[in-house]
């Protein structure tokens, strides 16, 4: 495959909601995932673990694209 550039699957992130009211290991979650305000888009690579995190705090973010 000499030539050819090897495309990763990603995922993009949204926060959707605020974790001021969040228990500490919910907001270090976010912060794990690189988000930092309300409605910022970040763009993971598509693994179980980033996967297994958004699923741990679906009320605070959400996979808009995949």
């Amino acid at each position: 495959m000499a030539g050819k550039a090897h495309k990763k699957k990603t995922l993009k992130i949204k926060m959707i909601g605020s974790v001021i009211t969040c228990p500490q290991k919910q907001r270090a979650t976010v912060r794990g995932l690189g988000l930092r305000r309300l409605h910022q888009v970040v763009e993971r690579e598509d693994t179980p673990c980033v996967r297994g995190m958004v699923k741990k705090i679906p009320h605070l973010a959400a996979i808009v694209e995949e």
